[in-house]
């Protein structure tokens, strides 16, 4: 079971860029950076099996669509292959609000060249992967060498690639010819595996050779036999998957461990909360017998690895008032079927409230509305509705609470006996 968010973010020079942010069931134990190939984008099936073979092992992917491609905004015409690289970094600026930046980088073709350059801007990252990538961004040029002269002419120009046709620009053929990627390959900071179809006619296996022997260790190869350069069958992405997967488990971080104490049984009647791991925000919350998790959205700077805070006080609002209306049903012998609330919460100004002790400055309004289902009469659901306020978590939300804050040392029992 996996999950797939929407995610958005800026290039560095403000154009949108659109992709998805997949993440296992439960707590990633890492997270990669996928880019595509140059002729492809981040719904590929290359990227969408080898993402989703990902997230099956615990690994989160972010994939997404590089300027003037599919759903991101701006002109591929106007792009280089060192735009290309900012947009990866933006991607990686994004990820690390949430997660922490990602340990695994996964390039397709012109996307491996793209991940071998950027590793040394990306300090969180300790592995890469190309697969059917060239050792040189030039190597691009001879599948626009029928365009070339056009392109060098006139500025830019239409080439099909890959059957589909893209507009590329005279920037772009200069910028792939100044990139200085063997050295960039030569002090590779994170270990590296190449991924390469001996069949691949259109980014020949001898790139692969290149890349492996400009590497430093350490540093693996493995052949995708049989493959061609798309991964265009779903078993051999599915193989790809399960082998990066495997070979990064050796050098992705352990997943980030809860606190010793967190391991110590709970008193009856106190509630655990500590760092949890696996997000910037993200809270293990336990008591003797559930545990749960509490995170904050992406909006914020969190993964939404659970409900915020304050979905939790609406909730525990929400569920005394249905479990206060069942109790008190049943004991009155009434009809209620069933009982829904929807809640919100939000702040408004104290002049705003006309029936507020508080006149100045602003408040905390939570807005409750109950469905009670069930042949009652206009009398029960009044009484009910009545009742819906003297549930115990309105009693406290509505009277005066002490808080008791205090220090305590790692070794003490956190919660009062």
């Amino acid at each position: 079971m996996t999950r797939r968010q929407r995610v958005t973010f800026s290039s560095a020079t403000g154009i949108p860029l659109a992709g998805w942010l997949d993440l296992p069931d439960g707590d990633p134990t890492a997270v990669a950076l996928f880019a595509h190939c140059f002729t492809c984008g981040k719904d590929s099936h290359a990227a969408a099996r080898i993402a989703r073979g990902l997230t099956g092992r615990g690994i989160g992917v972010l994939r997404f669509d590089f300027t003037g491609l599919g759903e991101s905004a701006g002109e591929f015409a106007d792009t280089t292959f060192g735009s290309s690289i900012e947009d990866l970094i933006a991607a990686a600026d994004n990820l690390r609000k949430g997660w922490g930046g990602p340990q695994l980088l996964v390039g397709h073709s012109l996307g491996g060249a793209a991940v071998l350059a950027a590793t040394e801007r990306i300090p969180e990252v300790t592995a890469v992967v190309t697969i059917g990538a060239p050792s040189d961004p030039a190597h691009i040029a001879h599948l626009l060498a029928g365009t070339a002269p056009q392109i060098k002419a006139r500025g830019e120009a239409d080439a099909r690639i890959g059957g589909r046709t893209f507009r590329v620009g005279r920037g772009f053929l200069h910028d792939i010819g100044e990139q200085p990627q063997a050295h960039r390959i030569a002090h590779l900071e994170a270990a590296l595996l190449v991924l390469h179809s001996p069949q691949d006619t259109v980014v020949g296996v001898d790139n692969a050779r290149r890349i492996y022997q400009a590497a430093r260790h350490p540093k693996s190869f493995i052949s995708l036999d049989g493959a061609d350069h798309l991964l265009a069958d779903r078993a051999d992405a599915g193989y790809a998957a399960e082998v990066i997967a495997t070979w990064a488990a050796r050098y992705l971080p352990a997943r980030p461990a809860i606190e010793a104490a967190a391991t110590d049984p709970v008193p009856d009647g106190a509630v655990d909360v500590a760092w949890a791991g696996g997000g910037r925000y993200r809270q293990a919350v336990r008591t003797g017998t559930h545990d749960w998790v509490v995170g904050e959205p992406v909006s914020v700077g969190g993964n939404d690895a659970g409900p915020n805070p304050y979905d939790q006080l609406l909730a525990a609002l929400g569920a005394c008032t249905c479990i206060t209306l069942r109790m008190y049903s049943e004991r009155k012998g009434w009809p209620l079927q069933h009982v829904s609330v929807r809640l919100r919460h939000d702040r408004i100004h104290a002049k705003d409230c006309g029936d507020c002790s508080t006149s100045t400055g602003t408040l905390t309004r939570i807005r409750r509305d109950i469905r009670l289902d069930g042949p009652l009469t206009a009398e029960q659901r009044q009484a009910l509705m009545w009742i819906a306020d003297r549930c115990p978590v309105h009693q406290v939300l509505r009277s005066e609470t002490v808080i008791g804050t205090r220090s305590v040392d790692l070794l003490a029992d956190p919660v009062p006996a």
